[in-house]
């Protein structure tokens, strides 16, 4: 069986079933014809937590009869996966959730109505904005997908070339987005929502200021009317709903590639791209996951308020907060940043498996438990510990999820502000003791150890691609994995930059205590292993 809109024909449904594999329960031809007339929903970005989510939460709407259109996925950076995972599968995924019981749930998703790439087919993504329908354009980018700036606080060469070029010429996610909008403006000035759904704090803030700051660029140089600045800034035109997702969805694994060639399911082979993105023609992913929106949509929205059973909440802004701030600073992912940093540098290929490792347990634990809860305001829809519990005890040790910490290690650099450096801050508006920190300061010096590519045991390691990492690296030179005295105060640098971490560690009794930590990491084979077991006996 191989996985195209042919093969989807009624006469081929027994053996779909015969592989356990659910089919879309509505008519993909007339979901796709009504879409590209009259669209409602535009996402940016075509990646792994959009498929195996959003696209799947569209599904369940057209399935249950609560939608007749579906999505028009555009992607901003990587254009071979449009090429190479969309084209040839006529747009469709399949969808495989990893069951903590061994057993795998796989269904097709078919709600993507087109597979747009931003350059190629700017004249298709403009029609698309002028027409009155639009209810919603939503993104998953990653966070650094938003930033406008570099580390020390300038604009930054892509986003300073879109503001100099003018929107016909915009190469920036935002400043794809911002032309875009103009478009529907100049149209008509109709009513949209944008709506970030990447896992970073205020997204929709960040979604807003980036689009904005390049309109207002354009309006000082001569390529946008006050106007313009006027209907973005206007939320009763365009609003910015905030939002929290909350679902891991890992590289394609092979154990899941050889599972579904088991059942007879032709070319699920994953590829690399060019731009390095792991992606396949399927998507593994968990089974829990989390979406709260903001509910400020001025032209009208899809019926998420039907998907509670599927982990969607509708919200106002300050529960949005709460939750996104109990997720991302506290409950998940200042935990699996944490893991991952001492994971690779234990010798771990995946979660899991570090979920057996006392060690690493007893840090996220306190991480979560001890130092993240005490400053965590209770969103009152969702449960703190109760999430963490649902964490610790279910979500990571799942041993079917084959999520890998380098991949979890991407981007750290645009990661630490939130996950650790809010809690900090917290602890000091609070008038908390920073001195009750150790898992915060231990995964902070981990990370410093880890940049310098060498594991407990003395062996090289790959370090994951991050925007900074170069500039870190150069930074550390001069220190050595297996020699304290080497270490010359080279990370006060580095511990002092706000825009990495949110404050300046170096006027907190932190920095010392990383630098402690570090200098400890650096005692040779071993080393990390026994500053774990130190700190957290």
């Amino acid at each position: 069986m191989i996985m195209n809109l042919q093969n989807l024909q009624k006469q081929r449904k027994a053996e779909w079933d015969a592989a356990g594999v659910s089919l879309p329960r509505y008519d993909i031809a007339a979901m796709a014809a009504k879409t590209r007339t009259s669209p409602i929903w535009v996402h940016f970005g075509a990646g792994n937590i959009f498929r195996g989510f959003m696209a799947a939460l569209q599904q369940r709407l057209l399935n249950d009869g609560h939608a007749e259109k579906g999505i028009i996925v555009a992607e901003t950076f990587d254009f071979e996966i449009i090429d190479k995972i969309y084209d040839p599968f006529d747009n469709l995924t399949m969808n495989v959730t990893l069951n903590p019981d061994s057993t795998v749930s796989c269904e097709i998703i078919a709600s993507v109505a087109e597979a747009l790439k931003t350059e190629a087919h700017a004249a298709r993504l403009a029609e698309i904005f002028e027409t009155p329908s639009l209810q919603m354009i939503s993104f998953t980018i990653t966070e650094k997908g938003y930033s406008i700036r570099s580390a020390d606080g300038d604009i930054s060469r892509v986003a300073k070339a879109d503001m100099t070029d003018g929107p016909a010429r915009a190469r920036h996610a935002m400043g794809v987005a911002a032309a875009l909008l103009q478009k529907r403006y100049l149209a008509g000035a109709y009513p949209i929502a944008a709506v970030s759904m990447d896992n970073c704090s205020q997204n929709g803030e960040k979604l807003k200021s980036g689009i904005v700051e390049i309109a207002k660029a354009w309006h000082a140089n001569g390529f946008a009317d006050s106007g313009f600045i006027s209907y973005l800034e206007d939320e009763g035109k365009v609003s910015f709903p905030w939002s929290m997702v909350d679902k891991i969805t890992p590289r394609p694994a092979k154990t899941v590639e050889d599972v579904l060639t088991g059942k007879g399911i032709e070319g699920m082979t994953p590829i690399v791209t060019g731009k390095n993105t792991y992606i396949a023609p399927f998507v593994n992913a968990e089974r829990p996951q989390y979406l709260v929106i903001e509910d400020k949509f001025p032209n009208g929205r899809p019926a998420f308020e039907t998907l509670g059973k599927a982990g969607v909440y509708m919200a106002d802004r300050d529960t949005v907060n709460k939750v996104e701030r109990m997720k991302v600073t506290t409950c998940l992912n200042p935990l699996h940043t944490a893991m991952s940093m001492y994971g690779c540098l234990l010798g771990y290929t995946l979660i899991c498996d570090e979920m057996k490792d006392a060690d690493i347990v007893a840090l996220i634990r306190r991480l979560g438990y001890v130092e993240g809860l005490p400053v965590v305001t209770d969103p009152g829809i969702l449960s703190p510990k109760a999430f963490i519990d649902e964490v610790v005890r279910e979500r990571l040790p799942n041993p079917f999820m084959p999520d890998d910490p380098r991949r979890i290690a991407t981007d750290t650099s645009q990661k630490v502000g939130i996950r650790f450096g809010e809690t900090i801050k917290n602890y000091i508006e609070e008038g908390r003791s920073l001195e009750e920190l150790v898992s915060i300061p231990l995964a902070i010096a981990g990370w410093m150890r880890y940049l310098l590519a060498v594991d407990d045991n003395g062996n090289a390691m790959e370090v994951s691609p991050d925007p900074m990492k170069e500039d870190l690296q150069a930074k550390l030179a001069g220190i050595i994995w297996n020699d304290p005295s080497s270490y010359r105060g080279q990370l006060r640098r580095i511990l002092a930059n706000p825009v990495i971490f949110g404050s300046d560690l170096t006027a907190t009794l932190l920095a010392d205590k990383i630098e402690k930590m570090f200098i400890e990491l650096l005692a040779g084979a071993g080393a990390v292993r026994r500053a774990l077991q130190k700190y957290l006996a």
